[in-house]
């Protein structure tokens, strides 16, 4: 049986697309060549769209599992297809500058953070936008600010610096024990919460634990703030509420209550790569050890991070039992519709769900009893 599938990866410097030819499980190459160019590339089923900047095709789009057995041969890219598209580059002083120059610009214009996701997809020119907004050299975006009922944090503010504060570890212990998870140290030495969470990438974990902890953002104009409750602002693959003319300037998260149990796993294919399937569940015990309230989202199994926390509803005012357990974690299971990819089918993303939502449910429950 022979399979013939293309994958969009990237356009060279003229535009072209660098096609990588899939032959059938016994090597033979069937490809239409290299260059084919964009107005001739016909999207299908079979086509998977999104290139894993990380070094592969699509994790959650669906079409990549119609590529599962097939030996790929990735023809060499011509060096200049490696090169971003021309743009001008203004460092910005001040966040009224940022957003001024944002308003001006519009979609055109995109700002620079971390740079983890942005300059690769300008490299691949996935991304060409016309001016660099650079706001690393505004503080006010940066830090940590705890505040009575919430903590805030900038949006400038690192990974490596969340993971060196003692007392934010302890006071999110699910954002801590999920950060490991995020790609290589290098990445977190420069990666920022804001940029990974306005870049919205459907395997990434924080944007599912924003949504576990409830967590509202700010974002802002030139001209006016507002509000954005986490579950509202992830719309799509890659995809916000934000504006065009809009940044998001702040992270606000409620303080945890106590007695809770917090609980992040995933399942990747080796360290620091995208999430094939991954859960955060908190939860909180009563008095007497009964249920009183869980927090259950996904990420990698969706084009958005998926609040599944009304699967747990079973486990409201009861003592957390196994049979209750496994119950919830098919409930939680029917809740999701993972597209599959090159890396997993659909239906083992489905089951790893399924066994990571009944592990991290009974390891939150023993955190929360414990103390921890």
């Amino acid at each position: 049986m022979q399979h013939h599938h293309q994958i969009l990866t990237k356009p060279d410097a003229n535009g072209a697309l660098n096609v990588c030819a899939c032959g059938d499980i016994n090597g033979q190459e069937r490809s239409s060549g290299p260059n084919m160019p964009l107005s001739d590339f016909q999207i299908t089923e079979n086509t998977s769209i999104f290139f894993d900047l990380r070094g592969g095709p699509s994790h959650t789009f669906k079409g990549g599992v119609l590529l599962n057995g097939i030996v790929p041969h990735f023809i060499p890219l011509d060096a200049s297809a490696m090169k971003p598209a021309p743009f001008k580059y203004v460092a910005a002083t001040s966040l009224a500058q940022a957003l001024a120059l944002k308003a001006e610009y519009g979609d055109d214009a995109k700002f620079l953070a971390g740079g983890q996701s942005l300059m690769p997809a300008m490299n691949f020119r996935l991304a060409q936008p016309a001016i660099l907004i650079d706001i690393n050299g505004i503080e006010d975006l940066a830090g940590i600010h705890p505040s009575g009922a919430t903590t805030r944090v900038g949006p400038l503010t690192r990974y490596r610096a969340l993971q060196r504060d003692e007392a934010f570890a302890g006071m999110f212990p699910l954002i801590d024990e999920a950060l490991p998870h995020i790609a290589h140290p290098q990445i977190r030495n420069r990666g920022t919460i804001g940029g990974n969470l306005s870049h919205a990438d459907p395997a990434s974990e924080l944007p599912a634990i924003a949504v576990a902890l409830r967590a509202r953002f700010r974002v802002q104009t030139a001209k006016q703030e507002r509000w954005v409750e986490a579950s509202d602002f992830f719309v799509g693959a890659l995809t916000t509420d934000l504006k065009p003319d809009e940044m998001l300037v702040e992270i606000e998260l409620p303080r945890v209550k106590p007695r809770t149990g917090a609980c992040f796993m995933e399942i990747a294919r080796r360290r620091g790569d995208f999430a094939i399937a991954g859960v955060a569940v908190m939860t909180t015990l009563g008095e007497r050890g009964e249920c009183t309230g869980v927090r259950l989202a996904f990420c990698g199994v969706g084009e958005t991070p998926i609040d599944a926390s009304s699967a747990a509803d079973a486990l409201i005012g009861h003592q957390p039992a196994q049979t209750t357990i496994i119950d919830v974690a098919k409930a939680a299971q029917a809740m999701i519709d993972p597209g599959g990819s090159v890396h997993a089918t659909a239906d083992y993303q489905r089951h790893i769900a399924g066994v990571l939502t009944e592990r991290a449910l009974r390891t939150a429950q023993r955190r929360a009893r414990d103390g921890h």
